[in-house]
């Protein structure tokens, strides 16, 4: 059985993926680990490509 995959849903699941790196990059920053900024830069950028990709238009599949 095979499920219908929204590209929207993929969209919303990278910015949330993103957004929990971008929160334990924050974290490390506060605990003066090294590289929480990297970490937080990676996760921030996950947020906005994942975003930027629910304005991308999309291709039909026809059946």
């Amino acid at each position: 059985m095979q499920k219908n995959k929204s590209p929207e849903t993929t969209s919303w699941v990278v910015s949330g993926l993103g957004l929990l790196v971008s929160g334990l990059g924050a974290k490390m920053l506060r605990n003066k680990v090294g590289a929480g900024a990297g970490i937080l830069g990676f996760g921030l950028a996950h947020v906005l490509l994942g975003q930027l990709d629910r304005l991308r238009p999309t291709i039909k599949e026809t059946k």
